[in-house]
């Protein structure tokens, strides 16, 4: 069936295969999830509703990267960049930490790969697919100009060749090709900063028994074992509050004095942002069994945790990976050979 005589369902589906790769794009944009599935749906009516001027001269593809496009850039005139803490503030010192909130669309937000990455057949493509959405790189996109964002993505994520990313920005080559340039010294600038999620895909077994460990540490709220996981220079993040702590003393010091609470908390498994991560749990002592605090990001680098990212905000994040919002208490174990 052609273009010009698709029926309404035929439209919604062919409109429908498109949805995770352009929720991708434009969570690689705008760096917030909400804001990227609304511009998804923004592009998707514009779509639905002009069809019948769509003429064919390009793929169907193209011509949603390109209403896409100019949806992110609409959203993105406000100027609002968002980012994680250690982009706004120096770490604080555990002595002095203090919880102190921004607004939510202060904050990078984070994503399940679920949402936003396509499952391609080549290895290597779903690699740097990966890659992309992980924080350190999406912190850094969004210190891009809107449209040097827009060319980095297309050229260097997607692999769009310069003259289809000129067509879709109504530019030149020559234009394309700056853009680029100047995208690419940016992150290179930042490249140091952006260092610390060396993540294997599918995760290596030294990196698997990594995260085991951390697991049964937290989980048995050890602070021994925890420290022996963490780097050196490992950094602990919780948006929506401005507070980061820096070297596993003051992060495990935080953690016995004002996250204490957390102690006898579980963790499920969830795929987030490209990293390993977890939904964590505590004890709810008023309800009973378990209630939502945190969705972890973890950062591995040479077998240790260099970064691991508490997203608190979990009347948002668990309805959003699909979450339950209360656990119940499981069972006591008698012990045996007591």
């Amino acid at each position: 069936m052609s273009d010009g005589t698709a029926t309404t369902t035929d439209l919604d589906v062919r409109l429908e295969k498109h949805r995770t790769e352009l929720t991708g794009y434009c969570y690689r944009m705008l760096g917030s999830s909400f804001e990227a599935e609304d511009a998804v749906q923004d592009t998707m009516v514009r779509a639905w509703r002009s069809y019948e001027k769509f003429e064919g001269r390009s793929s169907l593809r193209s011509w949603l990267y390109r209403i896409a496009t100019n949806v992110c850039l609409d959203m993105l005139n406000a100027g609002n960049k968002r980012a994680r803490p250690m982009d706004l503030s120096e770490s604080t010192p555990l002595a002095q930490a203090a919880l102190s909130p921004r607004p939510d669309n202060t904050w990078l937000e984070p994503m399940p790969d679920a949402r936003v990455l396509p499952t391609p057949e080549d290895p290597a493509e779903a690699a740097v697919a990966k890659e992309s959405v992980r924080l350190a790189f999406m912190a850094a996109l969004q210190q891009l100009p809107a449209k040097q964002r827009a060319v980095l993505i297309l050229r260097e994520v997607l692999a769009w060749r310069a003259s289809e990313v000129a067509e879709l920005l109504d530019t030149s080559v020559a234009s394309v090709n700056s853009a680029l340039q100047r995208a690419r010294a940016t992150l290179a600038e930042r490249e140091d900063k952006a260092a610390g999620a060396a993540v294997s895909d599918p995760l290596d077994e030294e990196q698997q028994k990594l995260l085991e460990r951390y697991v049964k540490a937290f989980e048995g709220y050890d602070m021994t074992a925890l420290t022996a996981l963490l780097h050196e220079d490992a950094v602990m993040t919780m948006p929506p509050f401005d507070l980061w702590l820096t070297g596993h003393d003051d992060i495990t010091g935080f953690m016995t004095t004002l996250g204490a609470a957390c102690e006898g908390s579980r963790l499920i498994p969830v795929q987030v942002n490209g990293l390993p991560g977890f939904a964590q749990y505590k004890p709810d002592p008023e309800a009973g069994g378990y209630s939502p605090w945190a969705v972890q990001v973890l950062e591995i680098s040479d077998g240790r945790l260099t970064g691991f990212h508490f997203f608190l905000d979990t009347k948002r994040w668990f309805p959003l990976f699909d979450l339950p919002l209360h656990l119940e208490a499981e069972p006591d174990q008698t012990e045996e050979g007591v």
